[in-house]
C-alpha cells in the first residue's frame, strides 16, 4: 500500500470518554507536523450521510486554532452517536414499518470525491466493527480503542477507564461516611454494559464490601448473608456496588430501554433491583445511587490524558508506515497494532482467574456467589 498521503479524517463513535479531545488534538497536531491536512467528521459518520444538518459544514477542517487547550476537556468536539450505524441504517418504510440498509458506500464515496485519504476511527466495539467493514471495503482505516468500560479485546487498557474508576471510587468514599452515620445499606449502580472492568476495580479501590458483576452471577441471599454479618460484628452498614449488567442466577438482565433499529438494548435498573430486594431481606434502611452518566463526563485523568495523546500519535504513525486495518493497542511497553478483524465483535470480560478479583476475594469482599 502507497504510504502517499494529504488528507486524513477523524471521527469519533458510540458513547463519549474522558479523552477523546485529547486524541482529536493528537491526530491533528501529528497529521499537521508530515504536512497532512486533518478535517473531523461531526457526529460519527452523520456529518456525511445527513450533511444538511450542519450549516457550518459535517465534515470540518482541524487546524492547530481548533485543537488547542482541548486536550483536558471532557467529551468530543467532533459530538458522537451511538446510533445509525451506516452498516445497518433504519429507514422507515411507507406502511411505517422499518428495515435497515447498508450507507457505507456513501462513505466510501465522500472520501474519495473529496480525496480523503485515510480515516482514524475513535471509538469502541461497536465503532471498530464498523471501520473493519469499511476497511474491508477498501477504505485506508486506523482504529483507536476508546470506551469506559476498558472491555475492548487485545489491548492493555482503554482510555477513559481510569477516569471512570476513579470518579466511581471518590463517591464510594464519600458514600462510606453517610451510610455509616444512618446504618443504611448503600446500593451503587455503575456503568460497564457486559463487564465488570469499572464495578471491580473501583469497588476494591473504594472498599465497597459486595460487588455484584456480569462475569459471576449472583444470589440476593449470599448478599444478605454478608449484610447481616456485618451488623453481627457491629458494623451496621454496607456499601454494595452493582455493575449494569449484572444479574441473578435466573439470568435476568434488567433494561432501561430494549434493542431498536439501529442501536443495541441499553442496561439499567439492577440497582433498584437489588436494593429492593435486600431491604426486604435484611429488613435495613437502602437507599440506591446510580452512578449512570456522571462516569462519562470530567477531565480525563493523567494516565487518560498520555494514553490519548499516545493513541492519537501511533494512529497517525501507522498509516505513515502504511498501515490499515489495525487499532493501536496499549501494551505493557509501548503501543502494538493489532488487526482490527481481531478486534471487531470480541468483548474482554473480566478473567475469573484475574489476580485483582483475586485480591477482592482475599479482602473478604462478597462477590455474591
Amino acid at each position: 500500500m502507497t504510504n502517499s498521503i494529504r488528507r486524513i479524517a477523524v471521527n469519533t463513535g458510540g458513547g463519549d470518554a474522558p479523552g477523546l479531545n485529547a486524541v482529536i488534538q493528537s491526530v491533528m497536531i501529528a497529521a499537521a507536523n508530515r504536512g497532512w491536512e486533518c478535517y473531523g467528521i461531526r457526529d460519527g459518520f452523520n456529518g456525511i450521510l445527513f450533511p444538511e444538518r450542519y450549516p457550518q459544514g459535517g465534515v470540518v477542517r482541524l487546524t492547530r486554532d481548533k485543537v488547542r487547550g482541548i486536550g483536558h476537556l471532557g467529551g468530543t468536539i467532533l459530538g458522537t452517536t451511538n446510533k445509525g450505524d451506516p452498516l445497518h441504517f433504519p429507514i422507515t418504510l411507507p406502511d411505517g414499518s422499518t428495515r435497515e440498509i447498508d450507507r457505507s458506500d456513501e462513505i466510501l464515496t465522500y472520501f474519495a470525491t473529496h480525496q480523503i485519504d485515510a480515516l482514524v476511527a475513535i471509538g469502541g466495539d461497536g465503532s471498530l466493527t464498523i471501520a473493519n467493514a469499511l476497511h474491508q471495503k477498501g477504505l485506508r482505516v486506523v482504529g483507536v480503542p476508546k470506551t469506559i468500560d476498558n472491555d475492548l479485546d487485545k489491548t492493555f487498557t482503554t482510555f477513559g477507564f481510569d477516569t471512570a474508576v476513579g470518579f466511581a471510587t471518590e463517591c464510594l468514599d464519600r458514600l462510606h461516611s453517610t451510610a455509616e452515620s444512618h446504618q443504611r445499606v448503600m446500593v451503587v449502580e455503575v456503568m460497564g454494559r457486559y463487564a465488570g472492568w469499572i464495578a471491580l476495580h473501583s469497588g476494591i479501590a473504594g472498599n465497597a464490601h459486595v460487588i455484584l458483576m456480569p462475569e459471576i452471577s449472583f444470589d440476593l441471599e449470599q448478599v444478605a448473608a454478608k449484610i447481616r454479618a456485618r451488623d453481627a460484628e457491629g458494623r451496621l452498614y454496607s456499601i454494595v456496588l452493582v455493575a449494569e449488567g449484572a444479574q441473578p442466577g435466573d439470568g435476568h438482565r434488567e433494561l432501561a430501554a430494549p434493542a431498536e433499529a439501529g442501536h443495541a438494548e441499553r442496561l439499567g435498573g439492577i440497582g433498584e433491583r437489588v436494593g429492593r430486594a435486600l431491604a426486604e431481606r435484611t429488613g435495613k434502611d437502602t437507599r440506591v445511587v446510580v452512578l449512570g452518566h456522571l462516569l462519562r463526563g470530567g477531565s480525563p485523568t493523567a494516565f487518560d490524558r498520555l494514553a490519548a495523546l499516545r493513541f492519537g500519535a501511533a494512529a497517525v504513525r501507522a498509516l505513515d508506515e502504511g498501515q490499515s486495518g489495525i487499532m493501536v493497542s496499549l501494551g505493557l511497553t509501548g503501543v502494538d497494532y493489532v488487526a482490527l478483524e481481531e478486534v471487531a465483535g470480541h468483548m474482554k470480560a473480566v478473567p475469573l482467574d484475574s489476580d485483582t478479583l483475586q485480591t477482592g476475594r482475599d479482602l473478604g469482599i462478597c462477590f455474591g456467589d
